[in-house]
């Protein structure tokens, strides 16, 4: 059950000490999205990179907690590959890794699966199989087969017909959009709604949903050697259906980050704004360009 959330998280007070440094002082534990606030999906942000690992420095816990259909190990290859130094983090937390979970629970060993060839490493080690559409007992998807070319409507007949099947359909990613570079692209989540529009049923993994916030937290107690109150956590992130709604539902305060899925030329003022109408619990106590330490 979401834990009920005060109307609004306690702002930062302007001292002589940078944002940042307030929020690593009062938040020992960072939840930290990946995709639009540590990448853009092709290089790094360096100053992001820099705070995460200048946080755990000062003795600070960062948990990424992402929305990629993938296992932890399939994107902390990614993010080595891409060049993000990986002493900005303790521990990824996936919707893949959640996914795995609902495979073995729902798939009956076998599942239909939507989205591209590189999300197959979520299979690795659950035991379940990708089979043709007929053989399926689920569908998992992973997002567009070709998300660079592929239109929306190329899809319709496709979950017309899972639907008529009776095929439950997990979403390993519930983002419905992504800033790749200078584009934005459809997610998972987009086709799970369409699939719900058609009176198919999904179970979604990842943000804003409790079970990726669940583990991330395991983990944060793990590491640190004690539990971890929610007071103790800030979740950074640039989504406000996934980053900054989930994390309200969860109790957390949030830093939301502007330069990912929201415009930010309108001024972080109005993107606040905005947010909050969309989102009105959300825990914001900062809107941010990035993580800047100075």
């Amino acid at each position: 059950m979401p834990v009920p959330p005060p109307p609004r998280a306690v702002p930062v007070l302007p001292d002589d000490r940078s944002l940042m440094q307030q929020f690593s002082e009062r938040y020992p534990v960072w939840f930290c999205d990946i995709w639009g606030v540590v990448h853009n999906g092709l290089t790094p942000f360096p100053i992001t990179v820099s705070a995460l690992s200048r946080h755990r420095r000062n003795g600070g816990t960062v948990i990424l907690v992402t929305n990629s259909p993938r296992s932890n190990i399939g994107v902390e290859k990614q993010l080595l590959d891409i060049g993000v130094d990986p002493a900005s983090h303790d521990r990824i937390v996936t919707s893949g890794d959640v996914t795995q979970v609902l495979m073995r629970q729902h798939g009956g060993g076998k599942v239909f699966h939507l989205g591209p060839a590189r999300d197959y490493s979520i299979y690795d080690g659950t035991g379940v199989s990708r089979v043709p559409v007929e053989e399926a007992h689920a569908v998992l998807c992973t997002g567009l087969f070709d998300d660079r070319n592929d239109r929306l409507e190329d899809y319709d007949a496709l979950l017309a017909d899972l639907k008529a099947r009776g095929l439950v359909m997990i979403c390993a990613n519930p983002d419905r959009i992504v800033r790749v570079g200078d584009r934005i692209l459809y997610c998972a989540g987009t086709i799970a709604d369409l699939y719900m529009a058609k009176g198919g049923t999904v179970l979604m993994a990842g943000k804003p949903y409790p079970p990726i916030y669940d583990l991330a937290l395991s983990e944060a107690s793990r590491i640190r050697g004690q539990d971890v109150d929610r007071t103790a956590i800030l979740a950074i992130g640039d989504g406000p259906e996934t980053d900054i709604r989930g994390a309200a539902d969860y109790g957390l305060d949030a830093l939301l980050v502007a330069e990912g899925v929201t415009d930010a030329s309108v001024g972080l003022h109005v993107v606040e704004e905005t947010v909050r109408q969309a989102v009105p619990h959300a825990r914001i106590v900062a809107t941010v360009h990035d993580l800047s330490w100075m």
